[in-house]
């Protein structure tokens, strides 16, 4: 347990200050996704943008990809959240009907299945099937994200429990404790979404 403190102690003293500014803009988005406040989307554009790079640095180059993913859903979301038609200030707060099921489940496959393909044969990767399955379930998330679907939590969750490990293993520490706080974070935005929609759908019965 000792050496397993001084391991966590010392690759935190070892960070680098752009993995720092990207853990805290990153921490910073998700805090405002659960608040469904527009600020998700600039912190989470600074967070991705310094992922690209240090995943690229770290061989997770299904990773780099998806952050960079994120990047272009980000600028789609910042739009979409506000597409209101100058009804409200955002789009409230919905699940999937049948169709967005089928292109969630589509895509995650998909993805995961190109990305396991590609990784094993064309990268020098030595956690292929691991970045391939985190990436899918994160490419799904984002989409979902965007869309603000009630969903996209419990994506963001089973992301963030398979990254915890991944990360700590790649000697990313505090990116590691980042995801476990993403997990924390994740679980009271899905309770606080699910309370909005649920808002939402009493005020719309009452009109």
């Amino acid at each position: 347990m000792e050496s397993i403190l001084d391991g966590i102690i010392t690759g935190v003293q070892n960070t680098a200050p752009e993995e720092w500014i990207a853990v805290i803009t990153g921490l910073l988005s998700v805090w405002y996704s659960m608040k469904e406040n527009i600020l998700v989307y600039p912190f989470g554009i600074v967070s991705v943008l310094i992922y690209v790079y240090l995943a690229y640095n770290y061989q997770l180059y299904a990773d780099m990809g998806v952050n960079a993913y994120y990047f272009v859903m980000s600028v789609y979301g910042w739009y979409h959240w506000k597409d209101t038609g100058g009804e409200r200030k955002q789009i409230p707060v919905t699940i999937n009907d049948k169709r967005e099921n089928l292109i969630m489940i589509t895509m995650f496959i998909g993805s995961f299945g190109l990305l396991a393909w590609f990784l094993m044969n064309f990268t020098d990767s030595d956690v292929p099937v691991w970045d391939a399955l985190t990436t899918a379930f994160a490419i799904v998330g984002m989409w979902l994200m965007a869309r603000k679907k009630l969903e996209s939590w419990i994506a963001w969750i089973i992301t963030d429990l398979i990254s915890i490990p991944l990360y700590f293993y790649k000697d990313l520490v505090l990116t590691s404790f980042q995801f476990l706080f993403f997990t924390i974070i994740a679980v009271g935005g899905l309770i606080a979404w699910y309370r909005s929609m649920k808002r939402e759908e009493i005020q719309f019965s009452a009109q």
